[in-house]
């Protein structure tokens, strides 16, 4: 059964290139334009991981962040954060409150995403064989 990723990123140019990418290696891929759609999106679909912006209309992404980390149903579901905030701040806060990666849009191809996703994502899995 393919992993489920939901993509919660304004840009829809990105989510378009990154979701296509994604759905090319096999994955299902949910998007939400906005925070509070990507919130509800990760809430009733309880994804295997999300790929979160930290600047999103409506609803910012360390908000969201915050209620999925403060629900018992979506605690656990990893989060990386993909955005274009490099501030020293923002990384060291969404690593505190669990991000498993910050990744800095410019400083990254597609295919490095892809790859760091599939990393995530494989190293998520052997945590919960080994508990």
């Amino acid at each position: 059964m393919a992993k489920k990723i939901l993509l919660i990123e304004d840009e829809a140019a990105l989510q378009k290139s990154l979701g296509g990418s994604l759905t090319e290696e096999g994955f299902e891929v949910l998007s939400a334009l906005d925070g509070e759609v990507g919130e509800r999106l990760a809430k009733s679909e309880k994804p295997d991981l999300v790929i979160l912006d930290l600047i999103l209309p409506r609803k910012d992404g360390l908000e969201v962040f915050q209620s999925l980390k403060e629900d018992e149903s979506t605690r656990d579901i990893p989060v990386v954060v993909l955005t274009n905030l490099e501030k020293i701040e923002h990384v060291e806060k969404v690593l505190e409150m669990g991000a498993k990666t910050y990744l800095v849009k410019a400083n990254y191809t597609l295919k490095e995403i892809v790859e760091k996703i599939k990393q995530t994502l494989a190293s998520e899995e052997l945590k919960s064989k080994n508990k």
